[in-house]
């Protein structure tokens, strides 16, 4: 398990198959197909599941659609409802009260595009808790103190994330805190096709293989929500799925001249996961290095996850608030 590079808590769950599935002990999950949307809830409920899939007690939510990486603006829209919702969901879990104030933290490289969606999330946001005393009492039913700041990485500020984020907290005082980062996925299938939400808090800098101190209640004394999208695979994943696509094409359509070596190519279909990932690494490493892979559209393609999660994040907190209030007040 610890060779399988994934932040998705459900990909931890596939890798052990049908027992996590089947009433693995301290692990209970459902999935939910709707239309071209799949959402799949992943409970971790005692230390027994923890340590099986190697996550924190707590709720995983995980939202994917293809859809969510093509410029649909329908299916868009449908998939920041269901993120609302699930957003929602999770804030009345943790008990955080109507009115409390919520600091959203958009972790990442702003100048790195696949490590830019917390701070394009944050310039997003309609934060309102320098205005509350100036709103109007008509919408003062509506609205609840937010705050928003991206702190950059802490190669650019030499300061630990989780610090700045512990003074802001200090001073500003929040009922909940939401973080955005970009994540590392196990499957090229979900590279910018998924969104996870977990009330269990999150390490910055997971996504590109550089953890730093967990955001996290027991880190900060607040409950945290974290909200992530992989936008990359690590190398070693991005071989070994290209090798098995190829050998399951040279299963079918071998040239007759290459029959002979299918012994061959049946030994390399059958190796240990974990083995044919650490041949493969091992054999990269030193070309390469630690290299993360990443689509080539995915400027565009986090311009359109930064405003699905900043509007689920909008009309989640802002109660009786839709996208076209959103529209209308942050322009």
């Amino acid at each position: 398990m610890e060779n399988i590079y994934t932040d998705l808590a459900l990909e931890m769950a596939e890798q052990l198959g049908d027992e996590a599935f089947g009433g693995l002990d301290g692990v209970e999950m459902e999935s939910e197909q709707i239309d071209n949307i799949k959402i799949t809830t992943i409970s971790i409920t005692n230390e027994t599941g923890a340590k099986s899939l190697g996550k924190p007690i707590g709720n995983y939510v995980t939202i994917e659609s293809p859809d969510i990486k093509e410029p649909d603006v329908d299916a868009h829209e449908q998939i920041m409802g269901l993120l609302t919702d699930s957003l929602a969901a999770l804030r009345q879990g943790l008990s955080v009260p109507d009115g409390g104030t919520v600091l959203v933290i958009g972790l990442g490289n702003r100048d790195v595009t696949p490590d830019a969606l917390g701070p394009q999330v944050v310039s997003k946001i309609l934060v309102t808790r320098h205005i509350m005393e100036a709103v109007p009492k008509s919408l003062l039913g509506n609205l609840r103190p937010l705050a928003a700041l991206a702190p950059g990485v802490m190669g650019a500020t030499g300061i630990e994330t989780a610090e700045v984020v512990k003074g802001l907290i200090d001073n500003i005082k929040p009922d909940l805190v939401i973080a955005i980062d970009a994540l590392a996925a196990r499957s090229l299938t979900r590279i910018n096709q998924t969104i996870q939400l977990a009330d269990t808090g999150i390490s910055p800098g997971a996504g590109v293989g550089n953890r730093r101190a967990p955001l996290s209640q027991a880190t900060l004394g607040v409950p945290v929500i974290a909200i992530g999208v992989p936008t990359v695979t690590d190398a070693a994943t991005f071989v070994g799925d290209t090798l098995d696509m190829f050998l399951a094409h040279m299963a079918h359509d071998a040239p007759g001249h290459l029959k002979d070596g299918a012994a061959f190519l049946e030994m390399l279909d059958n190796l240990d996961e974990i083995d044919k990932r650490n041949i493969i690494k091992n054999t990269l490493d030193p070309l390469v290095g630690n290299m993360f892979v990443t689509p080539k559209e995915i400027g565009e393609v986090v311009k359109w996850l930064s405003n699905i999660i900043a509007n689920g994040i909008n009309m989640a907190m802002h109660k009786g608030i839709d996208k076209d209030d959103i529209n209308r007040f942050m322009h």
